[in-house]
């Protein structure tokens, strides 16, 4: 090992990313954990709408409500298939669902705030907004909520 190597771990950083993609487990994981959160999606715009429409509330506070929704869905259906060989305890790792969807949250409500700024309509800017903090979801629960050991 040299001397940048041994201070800066970027060929071992490297070594690990490149495994991490070429490994076929991992892709099948991304697959299913895309199909969760399209379900959670259609689940999210629904009650989103249903929300803001029906029961007539301000977008952010229909955004939370569907927030809390969704991410039950999605909590029990990658807790049962995408990541089920990594079961840890149910409530701390719920609660690690939790915080890195709440921390998503946050994300797609500035993100959608902003497309409801830029004139966007409600409706489309959330749709918008859910696709856009997908990533952030999506490596938080791999690596944190779902982490193997």
């Amino acid at each position: 090992m040299d001397e940048h190597t041994a201070i800066t771990g970027r060929p071992v950083a490297r070594k690990r990313v490149d495994a991490a993609l070429r490994s076929r487990a991992n892709w099948e994981e991304l697959v299913k954990f895309c199909i969760v959160g399209a379900s959670g999606y259609v689940v999210n715009l629904a009650v989103y709408t249903a929300l803001l429409e029906g029961a007539g509330l301000h977008y952010v506070l229909a955004a939370i409500g569907s927030f809390i929704v969704a991410v039950t869905n999605n909590y029990a259906w990658n807790r049962a298939w995408t990541f089920r060989h990594a079961r840890g305890h149910f409530v701390l790792q719920g609660l690690r669902f939790l915080v890195v969807s709440a921390l998503a949250l946050g994300a797609n409500l500035v993100v959608l705030h902003l497309f409801v700024q830029a004139g966007l309509g409600e409706v489309a800017a959330q749709a918008i907004a859910i696709v856009v903090v997908t990533p952030v979801n999506f490596v938080g629960n791999k690596l944190w909520s779902f982490r193997r050991g």
